[in-house]
């Protein structure tokens, strides 16, 4: 006689589960209280140092508020006057327009070429080649601003400098006839750094055997780049340029060579946005201008976003 079946429910495993509350798992079983006390630290930072900033910029630039005089103590609202004021000043346009040649040529341009081929030539190169270019890199990119400014002082100076001595044009002053082009080739070479390690953790991505069939069907260097590596590495160039163009955007070093000299000629925003509001006291259109390059800052963050998500 055969033994008769059991159809009744197992007992209930003893493993846990994730508990789940308005449709969202709790995978760490901490519960809501406990989550937002970890995470309340962060948001507290985050509100203090970037949320309360932005807002307070924001309330300024529709001042205004100067460093002195009445309207430092007594600042009114004046609207948007402060943002049609930068948008017809010469001067504003002048270094919005150095602004864009300088992220251009030294990030979008000069640090991605630049990265990208010391990373490209020292995949096969030996290790302590590799090695000891790598460290005279990031040795440009980790030194102080201040000092790696006055090594560029060394080379450019006018009586004496490396570069005249180098090319026999004593007397040459190259931050004065060539200011844009003198603080591009700066940032240049102290940002390569991030972009040529990035690639060379990009290129480590990229399957051997592919590069090994375009060498054996005669592919040239470029061709081997354009068809092979390109396609593999096209969110790491993406997400590279996006990065190092915002830093570029922002980037206050070049002031440490040129001042915005001479005559405005390299004034990038965040140098005029200094000499408006320390130089001549106006926060509040400084504060404009501040909220003006925030805006074109996120206008190119979400360009670059939306190719991200092109391409993936």
């Amino acid at each position: 006689m055969s033994t008769p079946v059991d159809l009744t429910p197992a007992a209930e495993s003893t493993v846990d589960t994730p508990s789940r509350k308005g449709g969202i798992a709790d995978v760490a079983g901490l519960g809501v209280g406990r989550a937002i006390g970890f995470v309340l630290p962060a948001l507290a930072l985050i509100a203090l140092f970037l949320v309360f900033p932005a807002l307070w910029t924001l309330y300024i630039g529709i001042t205004d508020y100067q460093l002195t005089g009445p309207a430092a103590a007594n600042p009114q609202v004046i609207g948007i006057d402060n943002f049609l004021t930068a948008l017809g000043d010469t001067l504003f346009r002048n270094s919005l327009w150095l602004t864009v040649l300088f992220v251009l040529g030294s990030a979008v341009i000069g640090q991605n070429l630049l990265g990208f081929g010391l990373a490209w030539l020292l995949r096969g190169a030996r290790p302590w080649l590799r090695r000891l270019t790598e460290s005279l890199v990031l040795l440009a990119w980790i030194l102080p601003s201040t000092v790696v400014a006055f090594l560029w002082f060394a080379v450019l100076d006018r009586d004496g400098g490396t570069l005249n001595l180098l090319l026999g044009t004593e007397g040459t002053a190259w931050l004065v006839r060539y200011p844009l082009i003198s603080i591009i080739l700066f940032n240049i070479w102290r940002g390569t750094a991030f972009s040529m390690l990035l690639y060379s953790s990009a290129l480590a991505a990229v399957p051997p055997s592919q590069l090994e069939t375009a060498r054996l069907v005669g592919a040239s260097g470029w061709q081997t780049v354009r068809d092979v590596v390109f396609p593999h590495i096209r969110g790491h160039v993406l997400t590279n340029t996006l990065l190092i163009s915002l830093w570029t955007a922002n980037d206050f070093t070049p002031f440490l060579l040129t001042a915005g000299g001479p005559n405005h000629a390299s004034e990038t925003l965040p140098v005029f946005i200094y000499r408006q509001a320390l130089e001549g006291g106006q926060l509040g259109y400084a504060s404009a201008i501040s909220l003006l390059l925030l805006v074109a800052n996120l206008v190119v963050a979400g360009l670059y976003l939306r190719l991200l998500r092109r391409r993936a």
